[in-house]
């Protein structure tokens, strides 16, 4: 029987947005960005969620048989998606400060969630790159009413957009002195009008 109240409203929190997945073991805690987690039964709660089976904690999962589901927020920082990244690290302690943790003792995000889920892996499946995880909602809560993110809001709001490189320009420089001559072609008879060498030490720029 659950000890831990589960707030029923926390399960309209689940769209097809952007979570932090955490696990625990043997004292150290790991989590990774997911986006695939749906209720599929509410007698008990169940979750589905999907992690890439490169990912280390899909095996953390399987052996410390816990988790937590953070729900990210459209307030949360590029920072966050860079720490967690879709991909988890072997060695990598995620939760570096003093973590928020579920009643099962694992990490959760709070302050970048607008709700959190933990409770226990029933089983899980292979299916292809992933590993799918069915696992038994023990606790639920609403932290707050910020929207949650989805990989459209990710990709138009929160993750930076790349830089146009400048326009390279074409020219010769002085290899003596540094001087830029801008043009197609360096003349045969240019002389550098700071150096005063000639022609045959420039060198094309790029």
């Amino acid at each position: 029987m659950n000890t831990t109240p589960i707030d029923p409203t926390a399960m309209h929190k689940l769209s097809y947005g952007l979570f932090v997945l955490s696990t625990a073991l043997n004292g150290k805690d790991n989590g990774c960005i997911i986006n695939t987690a749906i209720q599929i039964t509410d007698t008990p709660k169940r979750l589905l969620f999907a992690v890439n089976k490169q990912n280390h904690t899909n095996e953390m999962l399987k052996e410390s048989g816990v988790f937590a589901l953070s729900v990210l927020t459209q307030e949360t920082p590029f920072e966050v998606f860079q720490h967690f990244g879709f991909q988890s690290g072997r060695d990598a302690d995620k939760f570096v400060d003093t973590p928020y943790r579920c009643a099962n003792g694992v990490a959760y995000c709070e302050g970048v969630t607008n709700a959190v889920f933990a409770g226990k892996i029933e089983s899980w499946q292979d299916v292809g790159t992933h590993t799918v995880f069915i696992a038994e909602v023990e606790e639920a809560k609403v932290l707050s009413d910020v929207p949650s993110v989805t990989y459209s809001y990710y990709f138009a709001h929160i993750k930076p957009k790349p830089q146009p490189k400048p326009e390279q320009k074409k020219g010769y420089v002085c290899k003596i002195c540094g001087y830029v001559y801008e043009g197609e072609e360096l003349p045969e008879d240019f002389v550098c009008p700071l150096c005063k060498h000639p022609a045959s030490d420039f060198e094309p720029i790029g």
